[in-house]
């Protein structure tokens, strides 16, 4: 048999080992109780509910509660839906009205705050703690609107404590009295997190009275529902008009919303019947003069119904036509262009050439267009834009705006009345926001897009317009969908889709009619015939014009005379093609050879170069005027019922925690 003689030292240590062992396992054991102790948790939680003849739930909710200071220091909360599912799958308002808080037997301090869907009950004070220990907090309430009426029997499905504690409840109860003769046909309990089906809790039914209790510890999320099935007639049905009255009420933001799109629309017709419509247009020929006493920027101006891309466009015309004129005479530079007076005086100007030639001369006789001089050239678009709608602002297209800010005013007023009358839960707030946001972008695309597509654009632009069409309508069908889809699958309650849909149609009016409300006047009319026959001869095969009768020869002087009214319709390209062709073909390209225009230095013209030198000069301009300008400034069913029930289903629920 093998030994061994430890150490006398290690002798020692031994018996010491052992005792702190034991010591740390007494100290183990004593503190066990002591950490269950310190939890915070629900020992009782008893709920007495009267049922009253009329359907009205009359609730004291009784809750001992061990307070250890961790979440619950100043008291509870108590979070109770406003919201409830009836016979039909239908989300209907509840009332609710809370009729004492106590805790330990005496009134309690407490304040009441909406939730999303519902409220919240806070008892207690915010400037006392609470006592450790065991408190019995009891609450009591008025609730209707949470009996479910089918066709062979009515229904109280509730949910006793709710499925959101934070804290484990160790026994929930429950007492139910029903009215006097009335007895239960059936009962059924659920226990568990919402969407439970278990049943640990057990039924006894006692004269009017049905006891509910559970059979083992719910744990935080979890809860106790009830389901009473009761004969046909033993709860009051809410009359027609009671049932209309509420009906109003659970849809309130739907009725608001639906009726202001109507009004809106209403008026926005009424006011476009009056003030909008077209003047009927004339019958549109070739011309191929301008109409009488209308500058080149002026037919921009009218054809575009006011300024569009600033009024630049609009300019680079007035400039041309004054070096036409014999005004000013133009120098395209690689990276300016330079206006330089003539002298020429004794001519009485046009309103928005005249504002330009005041610039030039401010400039002591040559006016640079490059970046260097952005402030000069801004401020001399300024004058020029404010000089020809001093003169002819209304005159020829009334845009009609103050019919457009009453019409944004009665819809800001229906989305102000639905976010304070509508009773919107926060869940339902993005039922607001989003088609608003998309109504917007959808209404501006279409404005942007219609502009393009008028009779006045250019086929270059009206192209392009098709292009930038397809790609953005496929943008927008998409994120369209993408959100809608998004929206749908995560509402809580499809009756907001048609408020969706109010929202955005509201929107949507308002932005169709910005475009539609403006109308062009018996003389605007007139004169945008006029533009039309011009726009047409501009752009005519060489045939077709030579077809027409008494129309002018080409000439370097027709083509020059029409030049300028060419950029102002965007049709300077076909314009200078012809003229281009008529050059080759005279003299055998003699006169391309010599053609070379006074008023215009820059590149020499030569075969196959005309219209990219002339062509492109008014987008040159155009071009280098942005260019030159300044940055601007920052600035659920219960058992009883098809589909089974469960836990966390039916009236009541919520839940709770401390604060």
């Amino acid at each position: 048999m093998l030994s061994w003689n430890a150490p006398a030292g290690l002798k020692r240590e031994l018996p010491m080992r052992r005792l702190l062992a034991a010591l740390a396992l007494v100290f183990f054991v004593l503190a066990m109780p002591l950490a269950a102790a310190a939890e915070e948790f629900i020992s009782a939680y008893h709920s007495v509910i009267g049922v009253a003849k009329d359907g009205t739930l009359t609730v004291t909710e009784t809750i001992t509660a061990n307070v250890e200071g961790n979440q619950i220091r100043r008291g509870i909360y108590r979070d109770f839906p406003l919201t409830f599912v009836d016979e039909r799958d239908r989300r209907s308002k509840v009332d609710f009205k809370l009729l004492s808080v106590e805790r330990d037997g005496d009134d309690e301090d407490y304040r009441t705050e909406s939730i999303n869907g519902g409220i919240r009950i806070y008892t207690g004070n915010a400037d006392v703690l609470l006592p450790h220990g065991e408190h019995t907090f009891q609450i009591t309430y008025e609730t209707s609107r949470q009996i479910r009426f089918f066709d062979d029997h009515d229904e109280l499905y509730w949910n006793v404590t709710g499925t959101e504690w934070a804290f484990p409840i160790e026994e929930a109860t429950a007492t139910v009295t029903l009215p006097d003769g009335v007895k239960a046909k059936a009962l059924d309990v659920f226990t568990g997190g919402y969407g439970a089906t278990e049943k640990d809790a057990r039924a006894v039914e006692e004269g009017d009275e049905i006891f509910f209790a559970t059979t083992r510890r719910l744990r935080p999320q979890e809860g106790l529902t009830v389901a009473i099935k009761l004969p046909k007639g033993s709860i009051e049905r809410p009359t027609p008009s009671q049932e209309n009255i509420w009906w109003l009420r659970d849809h309130a933001a739907l009725v608001i919303a639906g009726a202001g799109l109507l009004f809106v629309t209403l008026y926005y017709g009424r006011a476009w019947i009056r003030v909008g419509r077209d003047p009927t247009r004339g019958v549109m020929v070739p011309r191929w003069d301008p109409p009488e006493g209308v500058s080149p920027a002026l037919v921009n101006y009218i054809d575009n119904k006011g300024f569009s891309g600033g009024g630049w466009t609009a300019l680079s015309a007035a400039a041309l036509n004054l070096a036409v004129r014999g005004h000013v005479v133009l120098e395209d530079l690689k990276n300016a262009i330079i206006i330089t007076a003539t002298g020429k005086t004794g001519e009485k100007l046009p309103t928005g050439e005249a504002a330009l030639m005041r610039a030039v001369e401010a400039a002591d006789g040559k006016l640079t267009i490059d970046r260097e001089n952005g402030k000069r050239i801004q401020a001399a678009g300024s004058g020029f834009r404010s000089a020809m709608e001093r003169e002819h602002r209304g005159k020829y297209y009334r845009a009609n705006k103050s019919y457009v800010v009453v019409g944004i005013v009665l819809s800001a007023a229906t989305l102000a009345a639905l976010l304070i009358f509508g009773g919107l839960s926060e869940d339902s707030i993005p039922f607001v926001i989003v088609p608003v946001f998309l109504a917007v972008f959808i209404a501006a695309f279409a404005v942007s897009v219609g502009k393009s597509f008028r009779r006045s654009s250019s086929l270059r632009r009206r192209i392009l317009s098709i292009v930038v069409l397809a790609f953005m309508g496929f943008v927008l069908f998409t994120e369209f969908s993408s959100i809608l889809a998004a929206l749908v699958f995560s509402a809580s309650d499809p009756a907001d889709l048609p408020l969706f849909f109010a929202i955005g149609g509201i929107v949507l009016v308002n932005g169709l009619f910005y475009f539609l409300m403006g109308a062009p006047t018996p003389l605007g009319t007139r004169m945008m015939d006029g533009i039309d026959g011009l726009r047409q001869y501009l752009t005519l095969a060489e045939k077709d014009r030579l077809n027409m009768q008494s129309a002018p020869e080409m000439s370097p002087r027709h083509f020059e005379t029409l030049l300028p009214y060419a950029v102002a319709l965007g049709v300077e390209k076909p314009w200078s093609e012809t003229f281009e062709r008529w050059l080759l073909a005279a003299s055998a390209g003699a006169a391309a050879a010599a053609y070379q225009p006074s008023w215009y230095h820059g590149d020499s013209f030569g075969p196959g170069s005309f219209t990219d030198t002339i062509g492109g000069l008014a987008g040159s301009m155009t071009d280098k005027i942005t260019s030159s300008l300044p940055p601007p400034a920052r600035s659920s069913s219960s058992g009883f019922s098809s589909g089974g029930g469960f836990s966390g289903g039916g009236g009541g629920g919520g839940g709770g925690g401390g604060w």
